[in-house]
């Protein structure tokens, strides 16, 4: 039997008075945060919440987040974890999918969380500023399976309506057990994240991993390169993690730091999207700080693959897989590639989801004896490293070759007037698709399209090389920071984009 908020207990009883959470001015102790998860545990039973029930908690990242989402697991029910920016519509949709009984709502998300706990007939109760110790008889966690589900996170599918996956408090305990072990994490690290809660990188690499090792968070509620930057020196942060946009700000912050300020920084953490190996440089030669790219998704529970610090790394790499973690490649007829050769990346761990929440189908489509089978392509070398070629549908296939847009955003993000890049497929009648770039610039430089296909055109062959460019004052991004490319209009880039010929030889 286990529960996934033991480990605060544990540590609550060994190192009570070591600093848990820390959130701007303030800070708590792990007996401070068994007290509040218990308070919140012991409401949610008064209210006839009981284990498996499920529980909408949509918030933004704050120091109330932490003990609510900890008390929803601590009385064994489910935590739906959704997006704070959610329309009235999907907020109906995620509580009728989910079926939840009770809606937990920050009030900057009480408008769209009343309508729909309205529409379907649930309780909401707000999440406060300070509504942190809750009247109610404080509760234990209560012990239940491993495989009693924790957590249903919403996944962000391409087509369809999104999908929940459900994971387990195996899940989670076995991810917080594999970070510690692939990073030698402990409990005298100061680890900080600007990263939204709701999503698993934020949610489970960070803030489970720290809570189960017994170290010391400090969440930045809202990301700010600058603001991030400070607290990483003020709280002497040893680990920090984030997306490549994150990095990127980080780096182009436009301020002069101490000698050492940044000493105790040992790593940081990059996921979300793939890491351009620009920024990765850059970042080390400001802040002396190595950047650890791994992967990993909501169905693994973020376990994957991994750089490790110290350890050999290889160019566009992310890593290893994780402790526990299986990696293969298969081809279209799910037969194993050898070495080197591209295909879809298959996981297989005791961390990958319980299933796509009541969607038996769903599940079974992505499931291959035991394998789960990411939609991600990617390659393996002999000595296990991955690299993440791209999304399997995102790839563009341009007269008959294929052309990974991470590879050809990879060369972008080295251009000195590039500061954000996405590469995707537009449709073409002669050729069948036509590869487009979309770039942010940097501030106070011009666009030359014949001079940008050129320079690209000495690092990549011809037929990689973006003929098509729209210049955008920035790229649209999910809560995370990460880069989304289904929310670039293609038939405007198609429409107004500038389209870029060959430049006539001198």
């Amino acid at each position: 039997m286990v529960n996934a908020v033991d480990s605060i207990w544990r540590h609550a009883e060994r190192t009570g008075s070591h600093p848990a959470l820390r959130v701007g001015d303030l800070t708590w102790t792990y007996a401070d945060l068994r007290d509040q998860v218990a308070a919140w545990a012991g409401r949610f039973a008064a209210a006839g919440i009981g284990p498996q029930d499920r529980v909408l908690l949509v918030a933004p990242t704050s120091a109330e987040y932490v003990p609510a989402y900890h008390g929803i697991l601590a009385c064994g029910a489910v935590a739906v974890t959704v997006n704070s920016m959610s329309t009235p519509a999907e907020l109906t949709y995620f509580l009728d999918d989910s079926g939840s009984r009770l809606v937990v709502a920050a009030p900057e998300c009480e408008a769209a969380a009343r309508g729909a706990a309205s529409a379907q007939g649930a309780d909401l109760w707000l999440l406060e500023p300070g509504d942190l110790a809750v009247p109610a008889d404080p509760m234990p966690p209560v012990d239940l399976p491993g495989s009693a589900g924790a957590v249903i996170m919403y996944t962000s599918g391409t087509t369809g309506r999104p999908k929940g996956a459900e994971l387990s408090h195996q899940n989670l305990v076995l991810s917080g057990q594999a970070v510690v072990e692939a990073l030698g994490v402990s409990s005298e690290d100061r680890w900080a994240s600007a990263l939204p809660l709701f999503h698993v990188f934020g949610q489970v690499t960070v803030m489970r991993t720290v809570l189960h090792v017994g170290a010391t968070l400090t969440l930045v509620p809202k990301f700010d390169g600058g603001a991030l930057l400070d607290v990483t020196v003020d709280h002497r942060i040893s680990v920090l993690s984030g997306v490549p946009t994150m990095w990127n700000a980080m780096v182009n912050v436009d301020r002069e730091f101490e000698p050492g300020a940044f000493d105790d920084l040992r790593w940081a953490v990059s996921g979300g999207a793939g890491l351009p190996g620009e920024v990765s440089r850059a970042f080390l030669e400001r802040f002396g700080c190595e950047l650890l790219s791994g992967y990993g998704l909501t169905e693994t529970t973020a376990a994957g693959a991994c750089n490790r610090a110290g350890a050999t790394r290889k160019e566009g790499s992310v890593g290893i897989p994780w402790p526990g973690v299986e990696v293969k490649i298969l081809d279209m007829d799910r037969k194993s590639l050898p070495v080197g050769e591209v295909g879809e990346i298959a996981i297989r761990s005791e961390m990958v989801m319980k299933g796509y929440w009541n969607r038996a189908e769903a599940t079974a489509e992505v499931m291959h004896d035991g394998w789960f089978l990411t939609g991600d392509l990617g390659k393996v070398d002999d000595e296990d490293y991955l690299w993440v070629v791209d999304r399997m549908k995102d790839l563009v296939i341009r007269g008959g070759y294929n052309v990974y847009p991470r590879e050809v955003e990879e060369v972008l993000y080295q251009h000195p007037d590039i500061l954000e890049a996405a590469v995707v497929g537009l449709p073409d009648d002669y050729l069948g698709e036509e590869i487009a770039a979309i770039i942010a610039l940097r501030p106070g430089v011009s666009f030359d399209g014949p001079a940008m296909r050129a320079w690209v055109g000495e690092r990549l062959s011809a037929y990689k090389v973006p003929r098509v460019y729209q210049v955008v004052d920035e790229l649209p991004k999910g809560a995370t920071g990460k880069i989304l490319k289904r929310g670039i209009d293609r038939q405007e880039v198609r429409a107004s984009g500038l389209r870029v010929e060959r430049r006539p030889a001198p």
